[in-house]
């Protein structure tokens, strides 16, 4: 048997070949909660973490002084994985004005746990337990809650129109 080689019009055809695109359309509605998304479960987050650090601090009794630290984390390390996926489904959104707040939502709370990585150790141990742990959460808050309220509240006035972008329909 011999290998069947294309024929002039089946290799055109081949090379020509261009995938059906279909419309869709993105409601503004849509962009306007993808542009507020990160910044709502960022502050949903730090404000969980700090009321988990009130609770803890009014439960510890002295023989249990690392309840604060242990109840105040978890909020922040579940957004912290969770926020990587969100993050990676909105960075390519078609809407430019949703990921620029997409963006800078992203630059304050990694910048802020980053940096919190690097200099909150020393600020716990400079002051000193309770006081060193509430001045992180404090910095983490002042970082990001305001900032991000005021992203939420931006974007919630803007005016976003629906958009209608043509998709690759697979066969």
């Amino acid at each position: 048997m011999t290998a069947r080689r294309p024929g002039k019009d089946n290799l055109h055809v081949l090379i020509n070949h261009q995938p059906m695109k279909a419309k869709r359309v993105i409601a503004g509605k849509s962009s306007r909660f993808a542009a507020q998304l990160f910044n709502i479960a960022s502050v949903a987050a730090i404000t969980a973490g700090i009321t988990a650090l009130m609770l803890g601090k009014l439960l510890a009794s002295h023989k249990i002084g690392f309840l604060p630290f242990v109840l105040s984390f978890p909020p922040l390390m579940i957004w912290l994985a969770a926020s990587i996926f969100v993050y990676a489904s909105i960075a390519h959104h078609p809407n430019e004005r949703t990921r620029l707040y997409h963006r800078w939502a992203g630059y304050r709370f990694y910048g802020a746990t980053g940096a919190m990585v690097v200099v909150g150790q020393p600020i716990y141990g400079l002051l000193g337990g309770w006081n060193g742990l509430a001045a992180v959460w404090a910095l983490l808050f002042f970082i990001i809650v305001p900032p991000g309220l005021y992203a939420i509240w931006k974007a919630a006035r803007e005016d976003w129109q629906d958009m209608t972008i043509e998709v690759a329909i697979n066969e």
